[in-house]
């Protein structure tokens, strides 16, 4: 090919204009600047690169003069200029010669191109270069390689990218054509070239190449890689046209230019070449101007005239011709124009559609950027009307119907090496019902046709079938020939995960490519995506909301198939299982057994149930019956999911049909109402007795639930029996029937009472043939109470009610009867006593002419009279009690106790209308204050008290008294008053005084002010009088004089006189004064009242004389007297005392004294100081003495050591002081001192001890120089007990010597008392002390210190190990993404619990994990109030072991702020509380209209007032959710108000105001205010009910919200409004207080049924746990059943206890601290053995390694290393080699294929067989797996031997051990002392211990059973003690009232609706439950399911009470609601 390239350029060689050389360039020229210039080309050879001479060469060729203006330019319009010349002039290049640039080309040229194929065509000749049909049309794969250049060539289109493919089939038009025109950049005639040089790609056109891609440069990552970069390879594009047809043209125009370029490659062409040995890469571009086809000559191809007339206004465009189609091709392409188009629809469909897709189901359709991409097919046939379809307009193709059929979507991305990324997106499509809604493909069938042969069986993977899940996308373009299957995230699990199996089978996917990833060249399959993607390297994330997580993506596929699962898919779920059968109904027996049975199934949102009535679809005939029961194929037990099953039913009458059918479920007609089956039925028992028709010839007609009042008789009854057709009848139909049977009437009246059914009246009437069936008129009906008035229709001859197993018919009048009008009245209970002014209530008892109690029927006014009193009252009201209230009476009664009262009562208007009562009437309560006497000024002298008479009385002046009636008088006007107060309460007078008036220091008269009030009593005012105080007369002040010499001193109180000690004073004068400063003479009497504390006797004489006794002065200095003189008369207490103080006489002796202890430590000076003072005779201290005595005072004694003897003068106490007392070392014990001074000596005795506290030592406590190992929150291993010792060592006993504990911070001790003291031996004992601290180790240091020195003290290192065991913090995981909308379920909890080593602890029970939330209260509360506690979920596999999830809580059904917090209950006392979670409960989506408050019901006339057209006013009506939370604030709309009639036949309407039908309400921020008025005069039938309609319209809402509709009465008239609105109003009233009582007795039922189920949940407890009991030889008796089982229980626990502690081998060796939980202990703990000798021989064989440390990492491994430094041997689990473990399960070497090799002797056993393990049982048969191996157990060595050599025949011999303690090893060698094992005692306790025997697990699971025993029993009491009390309750007179008061407003509420003419289809369809017969059940009813009785209770309670308090509590409490509370106004709930 290239050779014949080479040989020739083009098939002509034209002349040359001029001689080519060397090096010289050919250039072919084309004058076009006029339209008669040559057409043909010129050839010019030039070899010079000069511009200008080449211009000039041009100028010659042409004949173009020198000054004429032209230009040179490439074909591409490109000027050749001086600057360009080289580049642009090539050899070979074609040249326009033009006026202009812009010059419109005249006439078409051609231009030769050469398309050598790239040497690529050789590099990648190997790649699948051809198309591949994989069962598959590839036709429209060829033309999506055209539409891909056609989406590259428009990228860069701002407006529409349009491409259109035609198929011209029109023969008339020329042969058969495909094209395929874009409006993309177009080509130049370069770049046109480019494209027909074949494998030229994109990445490879540079150099000399020109490109539509040039300077490639790669678009930036967009969404699902949508960059329209797929016109890749140079391959395709030729591949495509010459696989459709023989030939193609390229049309092209860029637009940068005004030319066109065309380029025909053909088959034909290439051919000819060939032949004529032409090149063959070589041709021709036509360059022409638009639209012009002059070029166009053969009749073939006619149709290029419209193609390219078309060319006109397209700026640029590009044309793909493809003639020569294929015929087989033309045939697919017009059979099959709605495949392949859907085919290209699938390729293409995210450059349509957006990275999205095609969301027919969007509310909303998102502005994308690749909504302007238009590809449009048309096909043009001869006689046809085109077929125009737009691929945008498709709604099949596959991708479509995966993303319209997919309820939810999981986006993924996976990153491969490099930059290669892949985009994922899995749809899930549910089963719905009954089918799939997985999408068929035509291409992968999902049902497979049944194979004949039987014995083949098709494993099919339901939806999806064989089809793979995901479809590949390269740069957003389809690979159709490349699948992935799955990942293995994605695939069905092998076992089952949390989703069904069949959920794996319903999803689809995609993946989308960049350009990182190769494919094939014509873009069929991909080379190497799934290899990369499954590479280990490739690391999955998950894309959610948008957002890159990267989670384990294998989990949250799991958990979001599951979430689909539970969401969306709607099978028919089998409820209420009933067992396992078998139906030999089947004819196959294969299909007998076995068939699960169940009485209820779920589907389509609709519950079928045993009992319910069906019709059939698809069958013949149509059949009519109730359901049976289900069955379902298949091994079940309990509810299930299935996609189907049969159900049996009985047909319907059954009075006429006996026969059962079974039919598949989905035969069943969904849509059939019970309303056409019950017609159907009683069409068919249409001629059987039906009803009765009563009517009342004689009036006193009885109405159902009348109220009558006593004594109103009942008229006659006439009665007629009819059929459902309406016809009478005396007797049963014809014989089909069961022969004629003859038909009485039967009445009672029945009585009704709460303990008995009273029958008052029976009778019972036979037709007469001419007369009908008749009672006569009943009266005498007086006594009250409800009754029932039943008529019965039954047969003649059996009396029978029943008739085909139906009831004949009946009829129920119930009625009440009640008291009648009041006739008479008794004065009831008074409340005592009555008090004058003080109103009291007088309540009276109405009753009836028969003594009935009754109640005023109008308001009355009573008349009120009594002799001497004056009376008011109030009027008594019309009311449940009848009182006069009010009453105030007014008059005097002379007396506390009261006077009597005859009180006349009269009622007018009733024939009894008088009674008299006597009442006493007593004074009333305070109001004046009297007080005696009368006058204003009082005189009082000073000292002496007054008396004053007080009186308290009422408003009319009667004395009165009460309780604390205390008068009370405060004196003002001087300090220091006293206060007087005096009780009134007996009999309200009294005596008031108190103690003197004594003011001080009075002189003159002094005014005083008295002030008098009734404390307590704010009612009366206070009274006061004026007080005059005269100064005393009496004795006032003393006064005491010495006399010095001839001069009297005066001796003033308190003064303190100087005597020499010994000596006497006399001449002591006394004197007294009184207030006014008058002396006193001293009288006889006077002297008897003056006494003196010196002396006993007072010569009275010289006392009147003025002269006091003698006084002695004491002989001590200390002792000083203290002299009182004192006057004590009745009115005056008086003293004067002075103070003697000796003073010391002449010195006479010396005293020393030693000040502090005697006691003198060794080698230090006496720390005691030594006072030696000087005394007089008496011993008191002399001062006179000075410093110079100290010269004369001399110390001695023996062993005094006087180097620092030092004696001081105190100037201060006038004493010597002598210090530096040691003494030399000598024995100890006491020493003797001497003092001498002068004549004078004294001796002191000192006590010589041991010397002072130097250091501290540790008693009983090993060497410290290690560090104390101790588990956090662990004791030390012995207390801590420290001694006092001098420098010497010797103890010293010295007590209270503080020693203190310093630590760390984090070091946390207890007890916490750090201080401590010594005791009197010098030791302290500091106890044993429990570490808390983090882990390390931590320096415990001792201090002390002795007179401020500092003792040497020891320090402690602790060695703190954290606590595996002790939890310290809750972790807690949850998706906190989501939103929290009302009433939804919150998303997974996964709670942890972490220990101090920050492990989780494993092996906790999940009851002890608890949610709690609450509402948050505000900052105020602190402690939360109702609390709701969840328990965690079940786990569903063994990865969530130590993990506890919390699923599918229901998020609270109120919207508010709620905390959530987990606790784990440590133990009784200690909870671990996690942080607390605070969510946000959001409204749920809008689901109806509500108001604030439910309106009254309207009624309205159409007068002119506009208050009587007013129908609503400001009622606001806002959006809800379903749990009556207020939404939808962010959504606008509008309300449409209009007016129904409840007959769709009426069409008088009323009209609002301005006579329209219909008013609009703005409705913003989810709320609108709504006023309404009727039009005047408006239409509408008087007295009827219409229905106001309030149709929401909000345009973001995809479903409509339920209307608010409001009942109104319209009437003519408008007196009639008026009255017919007072009772509506009292309707309204009526319809609250029913609901209410309503809701009370559901939620009794409903308690009684929970109350039901906890017992038979109990008694079912009981008899499991007995029956257990049984299986464990224990009987119980009948009686007595605590007692006996706490005594056996205390059996059974002492015998424990005694195995127990039965002698047992153990493992003395100490085991090592676990203080990681990655360690598991010493391996000699880490089993136990039975067998003695067994342990023995095992623990000598293991001995080496007994000691070694086991851990599961080698990090712990390495911890525990370097804390041993090295010495502990340890062996980490995760550096075991687990492949050569042995198999536990492999049978012993004589064993071979399950038969025995040889009979071995000796009881041969694998040594590992014989271990049990307490724990850790995996990790463990780890460890001695590696550890024994295949080591066997033998009885002796002989045995041994034998055994060997017979294995060792067929395999290898294991090591072998005897029970003698002998071992031969695996290599056969035995013998030695080192293969003998020593005795047992020799082991030094490194042996295996002994399990517990047996009989221990036997005692502890026998006491486990007695105590879960004993609880159950107890349990089960208290249930049935709290169901007998509430069925109890229920019978009470207070139930049995509120059924009365139920019955009688049910009564009214009909009558008020009678009156007001209410349409019963309305006005019943609110009320009819409330006229349903109230019935408490109490019966025996089946156990609800508990989510059932859950969600019963849930609806009985708004959403704050479910939430705030227990159902139970809530139940009691509705039970005790009031009459008077659901009389009265219902309290408002919430909206």
């Amino acid at each position: 090919m290239a050779a014949a390239a080479e040989g020739g350029r083009a098939p002509r060689k034209p002349a040359l204009l001029t001689p080519r050389g060397n090096g010289d360039r050919t250039v072919f020229l084309f004058d076009r600047r006029r339209e008669e210039a040559d057409p043909n080309e010129k050839v010019l050879s030039y070899g010079k690169d000069n511009y200008r001479a080449f211009r000039s060469a041009v100028c010659q060729a042409f004949d173009i003069s020198s000054d004429e203006t032209f230009v040179i330019t490439t074909t591409n319009r490109k000027e050749v200029t001086e600057d360009n010349f080289r580049d642009l002039v090539q050899d070979g290049v074609t040249l326009y010669v033009l006026q202009s640039v812009d010059q419109m080309l005249l006439l078409a040229t051609k231009e030769r191109i050469d398309f050598l194929p790239h040497y690529d065509t050789l590099v990648k000749s190997g790649m699948y270069e051809y198309y591949a049909s994989e069962g598959q049309n590839p036709l429209p794969f060829a033309l999506a390689e055209l539409i891909d250049n056609s989406l590259s060539a428009t990228s860069q289109n701002t407006g529409i990218r349009s491409i259109q493919i035609k198929l011209l089939f029109d023969d008339s038009q020329g042969k058969p054509a495909v094209a395929v025109i874009d409006n993309g950049s177009g080509m130049t005639s370069k770049q046109l070239n480019n494209w027909a040089v074949y494998r030229l790609s994109k990445f490879t056109r540079q150099g000399d190449f020109e490109s539509d891609h040039s300077g490639y440069v790669r678009p930036l990552p967009v969404p699902r890689s949508l960059n329209s970069d797929i016109s890749y390879f140079g391959v395709g594009g030729k591949q495509a046209v010459f696989f459709v047809g023989q030939s193609a043209r390229m049309i092209s125009k860029p637009a940068t230019s005004q030319d066109v370029h065309e380029l025909v490659l053909s088959k034909e062409d290439f051919e000819k070449k060939e032949k004529n040995k032409e090149a063959i890469y070589t041709g021709f571009i036509q360059n022409r101007k638009p639209s012009d086809s002059t070029h166009i000559t053969s009749d073939d191809e006619r149709f290029l005239h419209n193609l390219i007339l078309e060319e006109r206004d397209k700026e640029s465009f590009t044309a793909v011709v493809i003639t020569g189609v294929q015929p087989d091709h033309m045939q697919y392409l017009k059979n099959n124009f709605h495949l392949w188009t859907r085919q290209l629809a699938h390729i293409y469909h995210y450059y349509i559609h957006g990275p999205k897709g095609n969301e027919t189901n969007a509310v909303t359709k998102e502005i994308s950027p690749f909504n302007n991409i238009d590809i449009q097919i048309s096909m043009f046939e001869k006689g046809k009307v085109p077929k125009i379809v737009n691929l945008r307009e498709i709604k099949d193709d596959m991708q479509t119907l995966y993303i319209n059929t997919a309820a939810d979507s999981f986006e993924f991305k996976a990153h491969v090496e490099e930059e290669g990324i892949v985009e994922g997106i899995i749809r899930y499509h549910p089963f719905l019902y009954d089918k799939e809604t997985y999408p068929d493909d035509p291409c992968f069938p999902s049902r497979l046709n049944d194979d004949d042969d039987d014995d083949c069986f098709i494993v099919e993977k339901g939806a999806r079938g064989k089809r793979p899940i995901f479809e590949c996308f390269w740069n957003g373009r389809l690979i159709p020939y490349t699948t992935v299957e799955d990942f293995d995230w994605c695939a069905p699990p092998k076992k089952r995960g949390l989703a069904p199996i069949e959920c794996y089978n319903r999803i689809s996917g995609a993946l989308f490519t960049n350009d990182k990833f190769q494919v094939s060249t014509n873009k069929l399959t991909f080379m190497d995506l799934e290899l990369k993607l499954k590479d280990k390297n490739t690391l999955f994330t998950r894309i959610f909301n948008g957002q890159e997580q990267r989670m384990k993506i294998d989990r949250e596929f799991a958990l979001w198939l599951k979430d689909c699962h539970e969401k969306y898919d709607k099978q028919i779920k089998f409820t209420v299982f009933k067992g396992i059968t078998v139906r030999p109904d089947i004819p196959s027996k294969r299909m007998q057994s076995p068939w699960a049975m169940y009485a209820a199934i779920e589907w389509d949102g609709k519950t079928y149930k045993t009992g319910q009535l069906v019709k059939t679809v698809k069958t013949h005939p149509i059949l009519y019956g109730s359901i049976e029961k289900f069955y379902l194929y298949g091994d079940h037990d309990g509810d299930i999911f299935a996609t189907g099953g049969e159900v049996q039913i009985a047909l319907e009458p059954q009075a006429l049909y006996a026969e059962m059918k079974i039919i598949p479920i989905s035969k069943l007609d969904r849509t059939v109402s019970d309303k056409v089956v019950k017609k159907y039925i009683e069409d068919e028992m249409a001629r059987l007795p039906d009803k009765l028709s009563v009517t009342w010839p004689e009036g006193d007609e009885l109405l159902p639930n009348e109220t009558r009042f006593a004594g109103t008789p009942i008229g006659a009854l006439r009665i007629e029996i009819l059929n459902k057709k309406g016809e009478a009848m005396q007797k049963l139909p014809g014989t089909s029937h069961g022969g004629s049977k003859k038909l009485l009437v039967e009445l009672k009246v029945i009585l009704h009472s709460p303990t008995e059914n009273k029958e008052i009246i029976s009778h019972i009437s036979q037709h007469g043939g001419k007369w009908p069936y008749w009672f006569k008129k009943m009266e005498n009906l007086q006594k009250l109470g409800n009754y029932s008035l039943k008529l019965q229709v039954v047969l003649n001859e059996s009396n029978a009610d029943t008739y085909a197993g139906r009831p004949l018919p009946s009829k129920v009048f119930k009625f009440t009867i009640v008291e009648g009008k009041p006739h008479k009245f008794l004065v009831g209970l008074l409340d005592l006593p009555f008090r004058i002014g003080v109103p009291f209530s007088i309540p009276l008892e109405l009753q009836d002419e028969f003594g009935h109690a009754t109640h005023l029927t109008n308001r009355i006014r009573p008349i009120l009279e009594a002799s001497g009193l004056t009376l008011k009252h109030e009027d008594i009201p019309v009311a449940a009690k009848c009182v006069i209230k009010g009453v105030i009476a007014r008059g005097c009664v002379n007396s506390c106790q009261g006077k009597n009262f005859n009180l006349k009562i009269t009622l007018p208007g009733l024939k009894e209308d008088t009674q008299v009562i006597k009442i006493r009437l007593q004074p009333g309560p305070p109001r004046q204050l009297k007080v005696k006497p009368d006058s204003e000024i009082l005189k009082i002298e000073n000292g002496t008290a007054f008396p004053f008479q007080v009186e308290v009385l009422d408003e009319s002046g009667n004395t009165t008294a009460q309780p604390e009636l205390i008068v009370h008088c405060k004196f003002l006007g001087a300090s220091d008053l006293p206060v007087y107060s005096v009780d009134c309460t007996n009999g309200g007078t009294n005596i008031l005084t108190g103690p003197v008036i004594h003011v001080q220091n009075i002189k003159k008269d002094q005014i005083l002010k008295a002030r008098f009030e009734v404390l307590n009593c704010k009612d009366v005012p206070p009274v006061e009088k004026i007080i005059k105080l005269l100064p005393s007369s009496h004795v006032a002040r003393l006064q005491v004089l010495s006399m010095n010499g001839q001069k009297a001193l005066q001796i003033k109180h308190q003064d303190e006189i100087s005597c020499v000690a010994g000596q006497v004073m006399n001449k002591l004068i006394f004197q007294m004064y009184d207030e006014a400063e008058r002396e006193i003479p001293i009288t006889a009497a006077a002297a008897e009242k003056i006494k003196v504390n010196w002396t006993p006797k007072i010569d009275r004489e010289l006392l009147m004389q003025g002269l006091l006794p003698d006084v002695k002065v004491p002989t001590s200095v200390k002792d000083v007297r203290y002299c009182l003189i004192t006057y004590l008369d009745e009115h005056v207490s008086l003293e004067s005392a002075f103070t003697v103080r000796p003073v010391p006489d002449e010195p006479k002796h010396i005293k020393c004294k030693l000040k502090g202890s005697n006691t003198l430590q060794m080698g230090e000076e006496l720390q005691s100081e030594i006072d030696v003072m000087i005394t007089d005779q008496f011993g008191n201290q002399v001062q006179t003495v000075t410093s110079a005595c100290v010269n004369s005072l001399g110390v001695s004694g023996p062993g005094l050591d006087k180097s620092n003897l030092k004696i001081t003068w105190q100037e201060s106490t006038q004493t010597m002081k002598v210090k530096g007392i040691r003494y030399k070392p000598c024995l100890l014990g006491n020493k003797e001192l001497c003092f001498a001074w002068r004549e004078f000596s004294d001796f002191i005795r000192v006590n010589l001890v041991a010397g002072s506290p130097a250091k501290l030592k540790f008693v009983d406590w090993p060497e410290l120089e290690k560090p104390v190992a101790v588990i956090n929150g662990r004791e030390l291993q012995r207390p801590l007990i420290v001694q006092l010792c001098d420098q010497w060592g010797n103890p010293t006993p010295e007590p209270n010597v503080k020693i203190s504990l310093t630590k760390s911070n984090n070091l946390k001790l207890i007890p916490s008392n750090q201080q401590h003291k010594t005791d009197d031996t010098g030791r302290a004992n500091l106890g044993v002390f429990t570490v808390h601290a983090p882990r390390g180790e931590h320096i415990l240091q001792l201090k002390a210190s002795h007179n401020k020195t500092v003792l040497d003290c020891l320090v402690i290192t602790i060695n703190v190990l954290p606590d595996p065991e002790k939890p310290v913090r809750l972790n807690v995981k949850y998706d906190k993404s989501p939103s929290f909308p009302a009433g939804g379920t919150f998303p997974d909890f996964l709670v942890s619990v972490l220990s101090e080593d920050d492990t989780i602890i494993k092996n906790i029970n999940p009851a002890r994990i608890s949610m709690k939330m609450w509402e948050a209260q505000s900052s105020r509360v602190r402690t939360p109030i109702d609390v709701i506690t969840f328990s965690c979920s079940k786990v569903k596999d063994d990865k969530e072991d130590s993990f506890f999830y919390f699923r599918d809580k229901m998020i609270p059904e109120r919207v508010g702020t709620y905390i959530i917090q987990f606790t784990f209950a440590m133990d009784k006392t200690n909870v671990l509380n996690s942080e607390q979670i605070i969510v946000e409960v959001v409204p749920n989506d809008p689901v109806r209209l509500l108001p604030d408050s439910l309106p009254a019901t309207p009624a309205v006339s159409n007068a002119r007032a506009l208050t009587s057209r007013t129908l609503v006013k400001d009622l606001y009506l806002h959006l809800m959710d379903e749990y009556n939370n207020h939404t939808g604030l962010d959504l606008v709309g509008r309300i449409i108000a209009k007016i129904k009639s409840p007959n769709e036949e009426d069409i008088e309407i009323p009209q609002f105001q301005g006579k329209v039908s219909t008013v609009e309400f703005p409705l913003e921020s989810g709320s609108a205010e709504i006023n309404l008025v009727l039009a005047e005069d408006s239409p509408g039938r008087d007295s009827t009910e219409y229905i106001l309609v309030f149709e929401p319209h909000v345009p973001a809402l995809k479903k409509p919200l339920e209307p608010y509709c409001l009942s109104f009465m319209f009437y003519n008239d408008f007196k009639k409004q008026q009255l017919m609105a007072t009772l509506t109003r009292e309707k309204d009233q009526l319809s609250k207080s029913i609901d209410l009582y309503r809701k009370m007795f559901d939620t009794t039922n409903q308690l009684v049924a929970e109350m039901k189920c906890q017992v038979k949940e109990a008694e079912t407890r009981e008899a499991l746990l007995k029956n257990e009991l049984k299986k464990h030889q224990i009987e119980l008796p009948q009686t007595n059943i605590l007692q006996y089982v706490d005594s056996l229980l205390k059996k059974k626990m002492l015998e424990q206890e005694g195995v127990m502690k039965q002698p047992r081998r153990t493992c003395t060796l100490p085991n090592y601290p676990k203080g990681n939980q990655d360690i598991l202990g010493k391996i000699a703990h880490l089993a136990q053995i039975e067998d003695n000798e067994a342990a023995k021989v095992i623990s000598w064989h293991l001995a080496s390694d007994m000691d070694c440390v086991v851990t599961l990492t080698t990090e712990a491994a390495r911890s525990i290393f370097d804390e041993t430094q090295g010495r502990q041997q340890v062996l980490p689990l995760d550096s075991i080699y687990k492949k050569t473990l042995p198999d536990w399960n492999r049978p012993l070497p004589h064993l071979r294929n399950g038969r025995t090799v040889f009979r071995p002797i000796g009881n041969p056993v694998f040594a590992r067989d014989l271990l049990t393990f307490p724990d850790n049982i995996e990790h463990c048969q780890t460890v001695f797996g590696m550890l024994l191996g295949d080591t066997i157990i033998i009885d002796n060595l002989d045995a041994a031997n034998h055994y060997r050599k017979e294995v060792v025949k067929i395999t290898h011999c294991p090591t072998l051990l005897t029970r003698e303690g002998d071992r031969i090893r695996s290599n056969g060698k035995f013998g030695g002392l080192q293969n003998k094992a020593p005795p047992m005692d020799k082991l030094r306790g490194m042996v295996f211990g002994a399990p517990m025997p047996k009989l221990y697990s036997t005692f502890s699971a026998q006491i486990d059973l007695l105590q879960q025993y004993r609880a159950a029993v107890i349990k089960l009491d208290n249930v049935n003690k709290d169901l007998d009390l509430h069925l109890q309750s229920l019978n009470t007179p207070e139930m049995q009232k509120k059924k009365q008061e139920l019955a009688e407003q049910e009564k009214n509420l009909k009558i008020v609706k009678q009156k007001l003419g209410m349409t019963p289809a309305l006005s019943d369809k609110g009320a009819e439950s409330f006229l349903q017969p109230i019935v408490l059940d109490t019966s025996d009813t089946p156990i609800p399911p508990k989510r059932m009785r859950r969600d019963t209770v849930k609806k009985l309670y708004s959403s704050e009470e479910w939430i705030s308090s227990p159902a139970k509590q809530q139940q009691l409490q509705v039970l005790q609601t009031s009459p008077s509370e659901l009389n009265g106004t219902p309290r408002k709930r919430k909206a």
